[in-house]
């Protein structure tokens, strides 16, 4: 099969990495795969583009940059992108925003069925979309299969697909890259003596890996971790990621909480994210991100490490509460409540995280 993935966005954001392993997994299959995005906006940071071409992915059409889904504005790259599935002799064209599934839909529009690719749509977020006359088209008869993250966000948007093919997927992780015991003891010792966790041993590392914005409930994981102290006064709070406003939303309130040596910022991580991961004891997931099937979850369960998770999204059906990890309430005081448990219970981590490893290895591959 003749594969195109298109993507509207050029940064390399949380969607991102979990694209090019599905196209890399489809090409091991020997499908042939192509891809189609905007080149980056500056050289500061690798794009999409970039990070594809390490892969041996090439982007063969660059789209402007640009955002939603304007009819004259995007009537150039409409028929560029024409003119590819043409010559390409696409068979399904696979889109991940609106601005890149609109190109597609409005690209195949006039072909005769049999002749014309299929678009299928993935949804990023798993939610339940609005039943708006524009939704209904778009992810009705505006896409000939939809991809969301998880069974639930099947069941609530299966009515606008009018019987029309639609199916779930948990999302994909590098297994290999995250495989426990694939760093030396000593060298992760290091590490965390860079990072300030040192001292940290009697009680235990949490970490949180997402990006500091003020949705991702920091307010709570810091109320909790005011709780968690008072008992385990060697353990850390390790944030792994950036964001603009990180000075308000976690390093300000930590520090006026009485927190400042028990919260490490760690920055955000490329080359030793993996590093960075295997140091944490329980990693904690409270709200999804960009990319629906939370992959930092994900890669903590490829790592071996048990994640505690709230019950939003496609979190319940990434961590099995009490088999691969924990579903809690959000309020500080269970937050607290489980990570003083986990911490204490060396047994029970190394179970939970086992099962995690054994899950990704067959659900997440």
């Amino acid at each position: 099969m003749n594969i195109l993935q298109i993507t509207s966005d050029w940064k390399w954001t949380g969607p991102a990495e979990p694209m090019l392993l599905v196209l890399e997994a489809l090409r091991l299959r020997g499908h042939q795969v192509s891809l189609v995005c905007p080149e980056a906006a500056n050289t500061r940071e690798p794009g999409l583009a970039v990070m594809a071409r390490q892969r041996g992915i090439e982007n063969h059409l660059d789209l402007m940059r640009a955002r939603g889904a304007r009819w004259w504005r995007d009537s150039r790259d409409t028929s560029r992108l024409r003119a590819l599935i043409a010559d390409a002799a696409i068979d399904v064209v696979h889109t991940w925003h609106t601005r890149d599934h609109v190109l597609a839909w409005r690209a195949v529009r006039g072909q005769r069925s049999g002749s014309r690719p299929a678009v299928v749509r993935s949804l990023a977020a798993a939610e339940q979309l609005s039943g708006t006359p524009w939704n209904r088209l778009l992810f009705g008869s505006g896409c000939d299969g939809l991809l969301c993250a998880g069974e639930r966000a099947v069941e609530q948007n299966e009515r606008l697909r009018a019987g029309r093919p639609i199916s779930a997927w948990l999302g994909a992780v590098a297994l290999e890259r995250f495989a426990p015991g694939a760093h030396e003891p000593a060298d992760l010792r290091s590490l965390r003596r860079s990072l300030g966790l040192e001292d940290s041993s009697p009680g235990g590392v949490i970490g949180v890996v997402a990006r500091v914005q003020r949705h991702r409930r920091f307010d709570l994981l810091l109320r909790a971790m005011k709780e968690l102290v008072v008992t385990h006064p060697g353990a850390r709070l390790l944030v792994v990621g950036r964001g603009t406003h990180l000075e308000s939303i976690a390093r300000r309130p930590a520090a006026d909480l009485g927190l400042r040596d028990h919260v490490v910022f760690a920055g955000y991580r490329r080359e030793d994210y993996a590093a960075v991961l295997a140091t944490i004891d329980v990693l904690t997931f409270l709200v999804p991100g960009s990319d629906g099937t939370c992959r930092a979850a994900l890669e903590a369960a490829a790592s071996g490490v048990p994640c505690v998770a709230t019950g939003r999204g496609i979190l319940p059906e990434i961590v099995l509460h009490g088999e691969t990890g924990v579903i809690v309430e959000e309020d500080p005081a269970a937050l607290a409540a489980v990570w003083r448990r986990l911490l204490d219970d060396g047994e029970e981590r190394r179970r939970l995280g086992e099962a995690a490893r054994r899950r990704a290895e067959t659900a997440f591959a």
